[in-house]
């Protein structure tokens, strides 16, 4: 990444920042993971980590934390009783039951990535794709037993992937979308089991996409919001993917209540709920809710972040 102290940016740099339509703040893309009831939103760009109770939804979110060191373009996943974030190489882990005190260093992954998404069953997550001087299709797992191991390399995806979005079911995982770099539709599916071998491509998406949310249940993942090429502000769309006959085409549903892109999407087996985003420039602390069971309706505003979180102006 570049020296932003010294106004110094690579051409890289320079492609993405024209990609998303703003100069300041880019880089503070959240990530979540979520409980049947609660969802625990950290910030980039800083350290601040919110908690979200479903049942009471239209209720500001708390905040809860912090995370030990400021981060950047972090990914997620947890269990029942922990969830792992990671930035940069780095790994954090949030103790739900202690949630008020900080996070405790875990890790390392096995490379320094940003930009990377995660998703696992009980036992281990699965970071996969990022970016650092290059562009990885690299999945890294991390088992939640001994956590203060190395992650090992696992994968690898079919193309490398920049910001996609990940969910799955309890034996595996769907990296959807992402910057290539230049923006993709493919989805790539990782089976647990056989981990070392490389994902099998799936999908794909209606559109070409990156920087969305995906959350789903164990049947089915929606994937929503996100940056197309000539929609500055985001989309509002949602397409959902059945595991079943993932080789389909996604199907179109939604769409939410906002158009956003730089946001995250967490929630439990009935619900998906999507968290902050940019708004073309400015950060939105909104949360959306799409209900699985009716997700040809308009999404619905839910509750807000305690600040505006993602890639508009610095918090």
């Amino acid at each position: 990444m570049a020296n932003e102290t010294k106004g110094v940016f690579t051409l890289q740099d320079v492609r993405d920042r024209v990609l998303v339509s703003t100069w300041i703040g880019w880089y503070e893309v959240p990530a979540n993971y979520t409980s049947t009831n609660h969802a625990w939103m950290a910030i980039g760009g800083g350290t601040a980590v919110d908690r979200l109770i479903f049942p009471v939804d239209t209720a500001k979110a708390v905040a809860r934390g912090p995370l030990t060191v400021i981060r950047y373009y972090l990914g997620a996943h947890g269990n029942t009783t922990d969830a792992w974030y990671s930035a940069s190489g780095t790994v954090d882990r949030i103790i739900f039951l202690t949630d008020t005190a900080t996070a405790v260093v875990r890790g390392p992954r096995s490379l320094v990535a940003e930009g990377s998404v995660a998703h696992g069953n009980t036992t281990d997550t699965w970071f996969g794709g990022g970016r650092s001087a290059t562009y990885f299709t690299t999945i890294d797992r991390i088992i939640f037993s001994s956590d203060t191991a190395t992650a090992v390399a696992k994968g690898p995806l079919t193309v490398s992937r920049y910001y996609p979005a990940a969910h799955g079911s309890t034996t595996d995982a769907w990296f959807g979308g992402g910057n290539i770099p230049g923006l993709v539709s493919s989805v790539d599916r990782s089976i647990f089991a056989s981990d070392t071998a490389t994902a099998v491509v799936k999908g794909p998406l209606t559109a070409s996409n990156y920087s969305g949310g995906m959350h789903g249940n164990n049947t089915d993942a929606w994937y929503g919001l996100g940056y197309r090429l000539f929609y500055p502000s985001g989309v509002t769309t949602t397409n959902r993917i059945i595991f079943a006959s993932d080789t389909a085409a996604a199907v179109v549903k939604g769409p939410l209540a906002q158009t956003r892109y730089f946001t995250t999407a967490g929630g439990n087996t009935t619900d998906a709920w999507w968290f902050g985003g940019s708004v073309g420039g400015p950060s939105s602390s909104l949360i959306d809710r799409l209900i699985f069971a009716t997700d040809t309706a308009t999404g619905t505003a839910r509750s807000t972040l305690t600040v505006g979180q993602s890639s508009g102006v610095c918090n």
